[in-house]
């Protein structure tokens, strides 16, 4: 009797460290995978409004610009390393970052500027090598808060040198930060900005100031590719059974331009 005891208690042994071993193997797997291919992300703000909505969760792609300590998964922050397989963005990309201020927060805005670009702001208009961007009016949008309400916006069409367009909020007919002198963007850096104009922090103010100021090339997660999933926060505050009515389902598997 005491030999089966040793023997049940032995398998029992057995079957449990194998299953911890396989379930070491998945999460190893997991890990490679938000390392090396993709990760996903949830949009808490409205500063890339109207391209991005609070409450999206976003796809970025790890592999579009090479590898670095940012490409680390589930925040995991590390001394700043070189990268590898390194590829600059296109302007007009919208990027995920660690926020120089903090490398443990990931932000969201779009690659405006390319190392060598001279870029401005000029009256609420966008300059990039001695030029105003393209701008036309496209009607009027909202722009959400986190808590559900909303506030008008002028809604435009901003065409970057190179031929992408995008949809851009102003709220202000003069913002705070419709002016900025003219800065040429250094090698290994970024100028990125959020489509929501006016609330946006990014590199058109420092970190100091709670923006992004020029942005380290090497602080690049990845590119934002896809909106997979969307929920209107403003729903958290309802009775439980109306949350349901809050997923924005044309958002679903939706492209990110």
């Amino acid at each position: 009797m005491a030999t089966d005891t040793a023997s049940k208690t032995g398998g029992n042994a057995r079957r449990w460290l194998r299953g911890a071993g396989e379930l070491a193997v998945l999460l190893l797997v997991i890990a490679a995978g938000k390392t090396a291919i993709a990760e996903p992300f949830y949009v808490p703000s409205g500063s890339m409004e109207p391209t991005l909505q609070i409450g999206d969760e976003l796809v970025a792609t790890k592999f579009s610009y090479g590898y670095s300590a940012a490409s680390l998964p589930f925040g995991l922050t590390v001394p700043e390393s070189g990268r590898v397989l390194g590829r600059m963005p296109e302007r007009g990309d919208v990027v995920v970052f660690r926020w120089p201020g903090d490398p443990s927060q990931t932000w969201v805005k779009r690659v405006i500027g390319l190392p060598g670009d001279r870029i401005a702001m000029r009256d609420g208009r966008l300059w990039i090598n001695g030029a105003p961007v393209g701008l036309r009016p496209d009607g009027e949008g909202r722009v959400e808060h986190g808590n559900g309400a909303t506030a008008p916006a002028i809604r435009a069409i901003e065409t970057l040198p190179g031929g992408i367009s995008h949809p851009i909020f102003k709220l202000y007919a003069r913002g705070p930060l419709d002016e900025m002198a003219e800065i040429t963007v250094p090698p290994g850096d970024l100028f990125v900005m959020g489509d929501n104009r006016d609330n946006s922090a990014d590199s058109r103010l420092p970190v100091t100031a709670g923006g992004v100021g020029l942005l380290p090339v090497g602080d690049l997660v990845g590119k934002a590719e896809l909106v997979v999933a969307s929920w209107d926060l403003g729903r958290a505050s309802q009775p439980v059974w109306t949350w349901p009515a809050g997923l924005r389902l044309d958002r679903f598997l939706s492209a990110i331009e």
